[in-house]
């Protein structure tokens, strides 16, 4: 729902961060590539017309959620054209659709580069579901697709079935390589496998963002051990970039969850307190859950509160990282990948460093000036900032020496 809601204060956000720098996501929503809006488009396109190379598929618009090649994933099926969708690709065999990101705030518009959903297990759910759900499928992800046009735009209104587009298909599983040069079993020699230009800037930039990241002691972070297991590698393989850019997208939403987190502890507290000392309660008998009614009248006022800032600070947030993944995988080349990938971690390790300096210089500051020091009235330095807390756990988002397994 906060994508969903996107307004102009996310392409506010994202052209102040990047105006001076022109980067990847400097036209905040307008970076990514979108299809014409299919609402209002009455006229079907003539199939007999497909350019070469091309063909027509299923289209399955799933929010904004941006899928990768190369991983799997469970669907459940509950409204009616999708149902078709699934019967019909069973009855013909092809067992294929695209899935592509939902434009953030435009109805019926969609991101030209999706992905290809191959239907590997399929389960009838309907007894046990009351009809609420269909089928739950299990799909892996082959290839991106390039959109090109929507065949049947009149149908999204209307429901009554699902749309069809005309798309160029791009495996990504090695499978065409394989078929062309009939090197699958062929053993790659060290030589071989030497890093491009590319894949060896993305290393060392990872391996700068790493460090950082335990310097500051982040409660988000990669393990030292994942730097020399990064995979740059060009593929689909358990050292393909696909792999690290997966990674990154998990890192991005432990990264999200971490600050939601933070946002609510403060108020869980508050109500912890209100429910002790308010409502004479002990810590066994504290509930799961309170209701909204329930609240002192300024517990009420700090939830409203609370929604409203989460839905500030984290909807940029969510943006940010749903743009990144769409704009890497539109990306033409592995070599443009590496790129992309390199200049968000680039951006992450800056957005580190400039926190590390503004501890720096307030740990200075409290080295320097005792509250003896300064009248009482002036005494704003109890006010600044404080560097985190670091005497917890470490959670590092991996914390087995492989990241990437």
């Amino acid at each position: 729902m906060l994508l969903k809601n996107a307004s102009s204060l996310t392409r506010r956000y994202a052209s102040e961060k990047e105006e001076d720098s022109g980067g990847p996501l400097s036209k905040g929503i307008d970076s990514v590539s979108w299809l014409p809006s299919v609402i209002g488009d009455t006229e079907p396109s003539n199939i007999s017309s497909v350019r070469n190379g091309a063909a027509i598929l299923p289209l399955f618009p799933l929010g904004g959620i941006v899928y990768t090649p190369n991983s799997e994933h469970i669907l459940n099926i509950f409204e009616p054209r999708y149902r078709k969708m699934y019967s019909d690709i069973l009855m013909n065999g092809t067992k294929r659709f695209v899935v592509s990101m939902s434009h953030p705030e435009e109805q019926g518009r969609f991101a030209e580069t999706g992905v290809l959903f191959e239907l590997e297990d399929l389960k009838e759910v309907s007894e046990q579901t009351k009809d609420q759900i269909k089928y739950v499928c299990n799909h892996r992800v082959t290839g991106r697709v390039k959109l090109h046009r929507i065949i049947n735009p009149q149908d999204w209104e209307s429901r009554e079935t699902y749309l069809t587009v005309e798309g160029t298909i791009y495996d990504d599983t090695g499978k065409d390589e394989e078929e062309n040069d009939g090197k699958s079993n062929i053993v790659v020699s060290a030589a071989e496998t030497k890093l491009s230009a590319g894949e060896s800037a993305l290393k060392q930039s990872f391996a700068s963002l790493v460090e950082i990241q335990h310097e500051l002691e982040e409660d988000v972070r990669f393990t030292r051990a994942s730097v020399d297991a990064l995979a740059v590698a060009d593929g689909p393989g358990e050292n393909g970039l696909w792999q690290t850019i997966r990674l990154w997208q998990a890192y991005a939403d432990q990264r999200l969850v971490a600050r939601q987190n933070e946002l609510q502890k403060n108020f869980q507290d508050k109500l912890q307190e209100f429910l002790t000392k308010e409502k004479g309660l002990e810590q066994d008998q504290l509930p799961s859950t309170v209701g909204f009614q329930d609240l002192s009248p300024e517990l009420q006022n700090e939830v409203k509160a609370l929604q409203k800032r989460m839905g500030i600070e984290l909807q940029p947030l969510i943006l940010e990282s749903t743009l990144t993944m769409q704009k890497i995988l539109e990306a033409k080349a592995h070599e443009d990948r590496c790129d992309l990938l390199r200049y968000f971690i680039d951006a992450e390790r800056k957005r580190l460093s400039a926190r590390k300096t503004l501890r720096e210089i307030f740990s200075s500051y409290e080295t320097s000036v005792t509250s003896d020091d300064i009248p009482a009235e002036e005494q704003i330095y109890d006010k600044l900032p404080r560097p985190p807390d670091t005497s917890k756990d470490d959670t590092s988002l991996f914390d087995d020496p492989d990241a990437f397994q």
